[in-house]
Formats: structure tokens, C-alpha cells, sequence
């Protein structure tokens, strides 16, 4: 299997201006994903996972280092330092992003939210209208909420519909900024459950997590962070 993501000296830091403070983030992180792979990344809060992945799908733009990803339409595409168009069309096609926080706009609707996903691709709507409640089938999202406002919905019905409006894209590489935080025990089996689907579908994905004992027996491989550098797992 070829790498689908190669990282390379990534490095990302910020000023808080206003007490004049300079906090490194992360710090000459190197490291790689095969396509296919289930990678994790531990360490604890603070450490610097999340500003991996945000630096992945360019949230946050590093100050040095290279984020080398093999992508479907553009080749071998560097998203450090790639232009925001291609970001853009590469967040739409190819990459997803699941967090454990649901940022919706007000008044949109479940099934709304997952059939937007879709036109976005550039798809009909009768397509998209298929796909969203074969989708929301899929991830066991109850019927009687497909049209209610997520805002209503518990943290494991928040999450089910953030990893199918990222998953009906059908996306090569998926980042999960530790998901199951807070979650009970039940919605945690669910999720892994989820993962393993998706996992079976042949995507590629990358996640931190803080429960480590939900990552046994699904990662291929597992990458430490600590103090913003990674550590011998």
C-alpha cells in the first residue's frame, strides 16, 4: 500500500497577543499514513493532537513542514501550501472532518444538512435526496428526527449525523478530532461500530481520542504526542 498522507517537520505555533505570550503547538512532526489504514494519535490535553489534524484540512496553516497527500484529482498535492480553491474542492470530494462539536446553521434540518453535503458535489436532487435517507438509514439515525433540528438531539445523535454528512461523500481520508468525548459507553460502541463500516468501505482515516481503551483493536497503528512532538508508542 502507497502512503495516501506523508507528513513531514510540521511544525505550528500562536501568539496571544494581548499577554505578548508565544505557545508552540506542535513541533517538527513526521509521520505517515497508508491508504486503507486506521492511524491513532494519543497524548494528553494539550499536547497537540488536534493541531495536526486542523493543520491536515487546513483549519490552521503551519509555519513549517509539508502535508504531503496523494489525492484522486490533483495527484500528490502538498496542503501546507496548497491554494484555497483546491482545499475547498478537495473538503467537498475527497477529505472529511468529524469532531466531537456539531456547528450547524439554525433552523437546518438533519436530513437538510446530509442532502446539502451532497449537492455541493454538484449532484441532482433526486440523487441527493436517495443518498441522504440511505445514508441516514445507514448510521441509525432515528426517522422521527430526520427533519427535527439537531440543536434537539443527544451527543450521540449530534455525532451519528456528523459522520454521515462527512461520510456521504464517500471520502478517501477521514479525520475524527476525538469524537467520543463525553459520550456514554452505548454511544461509544455505536460509533466504533460506525468506524468499523467505514473502515470495511476502504477509507482511509486518521483519529485522536482520549479513551484509549476504544482504539484497541481498531487501529492499525498509533503515533504519541507529547509536549507538541511525537514519542515511541
Amino acid at each position: 500500500m502507497e502512503n495516501i498522507l506523508t507528513i513531514e517537520h510540521l511544525s505550528k505555533s500562536f501568539t496571544l497577543h494581548n499577554i505578548n505570550k508565544h505557545i508552540k503547538a506542535i513541533n517538527n512532526v513526521s509521520f505517515f499514513v497508508k491508504e486503507g489504514e486506521f492511524v491513532g494519535i494519543t497524548g494528553k490535553s494539550g499536547s497537540g493532537k488536534s493541531t495536526v489534524l486542523r493543520c491536515i484540512y487546513r483549519t490552521y496553516l503551519p509555519q513549517k513542514g509539508h502535508i504531503v497527500y496523494n489525492s484522486k484529482k490533483f495527484g500528490p498535492i502538498d496542503l501546507a501550501h496548497a491554494p484555497e480553491r483546491t482545499i475547498i474542492e478537495l473538503r467537498k470530494n475527497e477529505i472529511g472532518y468529524v469532531s466531537q462539536f456539531l456547528n450547524v446553521m439554525p433552523r437546518t434540518t438533519a436530513r437538510e444538512l446530509v442532502k446539502h453535503a451532497i449537492l455541493e458535489m454538484g449532484r441532482e436532487a433526486e440523487f441527493a435526496d436517495r443518498e441522504t435517507e440511505k445514508m441516514l438509514d445507514h448510521f441509525e439515525l432515528d426517522r422521527s428526527l430526520w427533519d427535527s433540528y439537531p440543536t434537539t438531539f443527544s451527543g450521540g445523535e449530534k455525532l451519528r449525523l456528523n459522520i454521515a454528512r462527512a461520510m456521504v461523500k464517500r471520502p478517501r481520508l477521514l479525520l475524527l478530532d476525538e469524537p467520543t468525548a463525553s459520550l456514554d459507553h452505548a454511544s461509544k460502541i455505536k460509533v466504533k461500530v460506525l468506524i468499523e463500516q467505514l473502515m470495511k468501505e476502504g477509507t482511509t482515516m486518521l483519529g485522536i481520542f482520549h479513551d484509549l481503551e476504544f482504539m484497541q483493536n481498531l487501529c492499525n497503528r498509533e503515533y504519541r504526542i507529547q509536549d507538541g512532538q511525537f514519542v515511541s508508542s
